[in-house]
């Protein structure tokens, strides 16, 4: 597939903006279906493009109604679901800056970003969320009104409308927004979620979406209008906009609404995607479940399994250097194939897949690599709220431990001392009202600094080896990686989530998160009487499987970096905790403070 020159892109993505691409898919894709949302009794409403179009109109023209105009910003606390797809098309039509936070932020959280951004008006999802904006009103003054789009019972205080509300009335005239429209107007404000210090906020304008969603439509080639996508993660996260936002307006995609990211593997069996975006531990929880059901029929049928993955991963590795399979290898392969691998596919949901893909976090290399043997066209993606999300990825390429190539259009480079630089369209211009941590991100020269250490291959893919700041030292002087280790202590089957840790010490420990899903199914599959995580943290028969686990580990590990000690925890790290971000990276300086006791007593 021969990728577009720079010039190429630049023709193309010039004037465009998203209230474009919408006004072009009402009007040409009218009958399609762009969003989907489960009713209560389980039936799916859905709204054409020309519905969306339409709607998103009406929601400009409430919004114009309650003073929000130019730059000015509209706040949406909001779960997936159509209401948020028109509220932010809607606050693009006047020329206004939708911006969302994530589902889990606290009142003090939710406050914070309202004052910062400046908001005027806030869309809240149901009564739940609107109580913690509540909490905060006080502190708000520049917060106009609040819509809440569920209030069954009418329980709201009267000054606050209901999102049905908003859709009533004459609607703007759609041409005339899009035609008022300017490229470098703001279109978000992504707030970092930031493993230290208050989030900043990234700012995005029409001109780097369009380059954004550019490149990832080059990457993927022609695909028909009606793509079938989840939309689950929060839409604060850059991936969740660009993917099923942004540009399923851009491919005129289908977007069915996923709620509740806990109900994500029912509406996967249901809706059979074309393609899926996930943060690592997504796809690591995936294969722990079909893992766990595979090992649940016994041990012929698990060692069964093991061979087919055994093929599957030979004929991946093949194919993805462009070898013929020899003959018995084919033969192999199609036996696994129809016997396993297609009825697993069907089962779960991935047979019509086009494209999987990673990204946000460090993906263990043979997650990637169990996907790629079951047949599944998996990759790893990389990118940042501060570039649109995507600076390297090559969907059909996709290497186990590798992010790919550099986004079309894009100039992705090393420093001298390894750290990965980006320059081009899709780099954000900086934070919103910061520019000090602007000026120490972005150079004067336009080069975004990642922070990451990287290297390139000789086929021109991307790994990335760590973050520049969190390399850890030793007390002996010497450097390790704590995200590599990480990464392959998460790849344990009982283990969650993972915190190394050895700045300054004699040697290196962990501490290991039992996996909420997989270690009490294990305990019941072993006969053990525990089920209850804190129970199953001390249990001796769980405790000698995850320091065999460990063990195995080690061996891929030179004698500095190899876990000496290590503790079992019965906790669950939530996203947006003290221990994690919102989007699942790990919170060092609050696991450090969390467990400072427990730290200390493996180096006693």
């Amino acid at each position: 597939m021969a990728e577009s020159t720079h010039e190429e892109l630049a023709r193309r993505v010039e004037g465009q903006t998203v209230t474009r691409w919408l006004r072009d898919a009402a009007r040409d894709q009218s009958d399609q279906v762009a969003l989907r949302a489960k009713n209560a009794d389980g039936s799916w409403r859905e709204l054409s493009y020309a519905d969306y179009g339409r709607q998103a109109a009406s929601v400009a023209a409430a919004f114009g109604r309650l003073g929000v105009g130019v730059g000015d910003r509209v706040l949406l606390f909001v779960r997936n679901r159509p209401e948020f797809h028109l509220a932010d098309a809607g606050a693009l039509l006047l020329r206004a800056t939708p911006l969302s936070i994530y589902n889990s932020s606290s009142a003090e959280q939710v406050g914070y970003l309202a004052a910062h951004s400046g908001a005027k008006v806030a869309v809240v999802d149901d009564l739940g969320f609107l109580e913690r904006l509540l909490a905060v009103r006080d502190e708000l003054p520049g917060l106009q009104t609040i819509v809440v789009c569920d209030d069954p019972e009418s329980r709201r205080p009267a000054d606050v409308l209901l999102f049905d509300d908003l859709l009533a009335g004459d609607p703007v005239d759609l041409d005339a927004a899009v035609d008022a429209a300017r490229p470098d107007d703001l279109v978000t404000v992504i707030y970092t979620s930031g493993t230290t210090g208050n989030p900043k906020g990234v700012m995005l304008d029409h001109s780097n979406l369009a380059w954004a969603v550019a490149g990832y439509a080059d990457r993927i080639g022609e695909v028909a209008p009606g793509m079938k996508a989840l939309s689950y993660l929060p839409m604060a996260h850059i991936a969740e906009r660009m993917v099923t936002h942004y540009g399923a307006v851009w491919l005129g995609a289908t977007v069915s609404c996923v709620p509740d990211q806990a109900t994500l593997g029912a509406f996967l069996a249901e809706v059979h995607p074309n393609s899926l975006f996930g943060p690592p531990r997504v796809w690591e929880k995936l294969r722990a479940g079909i893992l766990a059901a595979v090992a649940s029929q016994g041990p012929e049928k698990a060692a069964g399994f093991a061979q087919a993955l055994t093929v599957g991963g030979q004929a991946a590795q093949l194919r993805r250097a462009g070898a013929e399979l020899p003959e018995p290898l084919a033969q192999a392969h199609a036996m696994v194939e129809q016997a396993a691998f297609a009825p697993l596919r069907q089962r779960v949901g991935l047979d019509q897949m086009i494209y999987a893909f990673s990204g946000a976090a460090p993906l263990p290399a043979d997650v990637a690599a169990f996907y790629q043997a079951i047949g599944v066209n998996f990759s790893e993606v990389y990118g940042m709220s501060e570039n649109s999300g995507g600076m390297t990825w090559s969907p059909y390429e996709g290497r186990p431990g590798y992010v790919g190539k550099p986004w079309p259009g894009t100039e992705v480079i090393l420093a001298d001392d390894g750290e990965v630089l980006c320059r081009g369209g899709i780099v954000s211009h900086g934070y919103l009202n910061d520019p000090q941590r602007t000026a120490e991100t972005f150079d004067a020269d336009g080069w975004l600094h990642t922070g990451d250490i990287g290297e390139f291959d000789a086929d021109g893919q991307l790994r990335i080896v760590d973050r520049k700041k969190e390399l850890i030292i030793t007390a002996g002087g010497k450097n390790l990686s704590p995200a590599n280790v990480e990464a392959r202590l998460k790849s344990l089957p009982l283990v969650g989530q993972a915190a190394v840790i050895g700045d300054n010490r004699p040697y290196v420990v962990a501490l290991l998160v039992l996996d909420p899903d997989v270690a009490p199914a294990w305990a019941a599959g072993q006969g053990l009487a525990a089920t209850a995580l804190p129970d199953l943290a001390k249990d001796p028969a769980v405790l000698a499987e995850i320091e065999r686990g460990v063990a195995e580990v080690n061996e891929h590990f030179n004698n500095v970096e190899q876990v000496k000690r290590f503790a079992v925890l019965g906790d669950e790290w939530q996203p947006d905790s003290e221990q994690l971000t919102a989007t699942m990276k790990l919170k060092r300086r609050g696991v450090l403070s969390a467990y400072r006791d427990l730290i200390e007593s493996l180096y006693a």
